[in-house]
């Protein structure tokens, strides 16, 4: 579904370059749950913006369902069918649940239809649907919220970059739930989420390792985060229990 071919990142740091992704190929295959783990500053979310398009690469392309996607915009990949969840979701002062799901279907649906995806990442509709998406929200409820416009917009592939980030050990359980629940019902589409959490880990069908921008293991989950957890020798500091948000 998903190709990279000898895909590099640089930025220009004080007059030099700084690699940041270096020369990685990789297929993300259909109907999988990928986590892409490895240390603070591997390179893991420039992957994941290099896939929505957000960053266009310095060197090789980018290629979804044949096609190459390496110029087009995030707005072009959306409409293919790429969607991304920000590490930190955007507030829309003004804007109620209600809309933002709308937007995301891209049609004209009914406020049950907005409910059941509502219901689908474990938001009591009713108390959800009119409010504002603004900060009277929580991180979890943000997170579950933008989760719910994901799946409204059924995209082959749905990106998320760090769920977990900055929301308490509760919303962190649900989240985990959320995740089980669209792998169980993955269809023909791919999920691929940018995380050290084992507990996120552990329901991937594969996980893919970033180190110093490189590839240093890609398999099955139950292959690799055994390596991970076990010696620590590839990811030190492997969280085993989510960040609880004072």
């Amino acid at each position: 579904m998903l190709e990279l071919q000898n895909v590099s990142f640089r930025v220009n740091d004080e007059g030099s370059d700084k690699e940041i992704i270096n020369d990685i190929s990789l297929k993300i295959p259909g109907e999988k749950l990928i986590v892409i783990t490895g240390p603070n500053g591997g390179g893991k979310s420039t992957l994941a913006r290099l896939i929505a398009g957000i960053e266009k690469p310095t060197e090789g392309r980018i290629f979804f369902d044949g096609k190459d996607i390496t110029d087009l915009s995030v707005t072009d990949r959306a409409n293919m069918g790429i969607g991304f969840a920000f590490q930190q979701p955007v507030r829309f002062k003004g804007i109620q649940v209600f809309d933002l799901i709308r937007l995301a279907t891209g049609k004209k649906i009914s406020m049950a239809d907005a409910c059941e995806y509502l219901s689908a990442v474990g938001l009591c509709a009713k108390d959800y649907i009119g409010r504002e998406v603004n900060s009277s929200l929580s991180g979890g409820e943000l997170k579950r919220i933008e989760i719910a416009t994901v799946l409204a917009k059924a995209s082959k592939l749905s990106v998320f970059d760090e769920p977990e980030a900055g929301i308490d050990l509760w919303s962190f359980q649900n989240l985990i739930e959320v995740f089980k629940g669209m792998r169980n019902n993955i269809g023909g589409s791919s999920i691929v989420i940018i995380s050290h959490q084992e507990r996120i880990l552990e329901i991937a069908d594969e996980i893919i390792v970033i180190r110093n921008g490189q590839i240093t293991a890609n398999g099955k989950g139950s292959e690799i985060l055994p390596r991970l957890t076990g010696t620590g020798d590839m990811l030190p500091g492997c969280e085993k229990t989510a960040p609880v948000k004072a």
